[in-house]
């Protein structure tokens, strides 16, 4: 896998209906925990008068922090279903949220796996996925004479610019896809050399 990890760019959404309840599945992309709960809270107001909001979420390219809720639902039935679409679907930077309106039927343990899982599938069916790269930060200085030298290197790679400043000594910071990074580093460092 090295510095490539797959996300969403759009809200996918989703729809299960077993036994007059309803599953409303919704996916977005996400950055950090924070945006996850303001998400939630939305869907919460939204839909107030639901019986559960049941989400799942994963975040960073080595998809180590997540967490999965059953929002009331039976252990297990809800949140690790839709934490198992996120996993099988190998996404991270997500949050799937699958909100339960409840029909006056219990569908029993195996029912509500089925639900949730089959409603999170839809929902990550309907987004777009993307693939997108690990970036690492390369900081350069150098003597304005090398300008042209070092922006030959820098179009060549590619790399995307976060900040620069042009004086006597000029400095570069620049950010480009983690496994390249050491190669810019290197091209850089034979310029001071040259």
């Amino acid at each position: 896998m090295g510095d490539e990890y797959k996300t969403i760019n759009n809200i996918g959404e989703g729809t299960y209906s077993e036994k007059r309840s309803k599953f409303l599945a919704f996916s977005h992309h996400i950055s950090n925990v924070d945006e996850a709960r303001d998400i939630l809270d939305m869907y919460h107001k939204k839909y107030y008068d639901s019986r559960h909001v049941c989400y799942a979420y994963v975040l960073g390219p080595d998809r180590h922090e997540f967490r999965a809720n059953d929002d009331g639902e039976p252990s297990s039935t809800a949140g690790k279903p839709i934490l198992g679409q996120i996993n099988s679907s190998e996404l991270t930077d997500i949050l799937v949220v699958v909100v339960r309106y409840y029909g006056g039927v219990n569908l029993g343990t195996g029912g509500l796996i089925v639900a949730y899982r089959t409603a999170a599938a839809e929902a990550i069916a309907n987004s777009e996925i993307i693939s997108k790269y690990v970036e690492e930060e390369v900081k350069y200085s150098f003597p304005y004479v090398m300008m042209n030298d070092v922006m030959r290197i820098i179009k060549e790679m590619d790399p995307k610019i976060i900040s620069q400043t042009y004086d006597n000594t000029c400095e570069i910071t620049m950010s480009i896809r983690q496994s390249k990074a050491e190669q810019l580093r290197n091209k850089l460092k034979k310029l001071s050399f040259e």
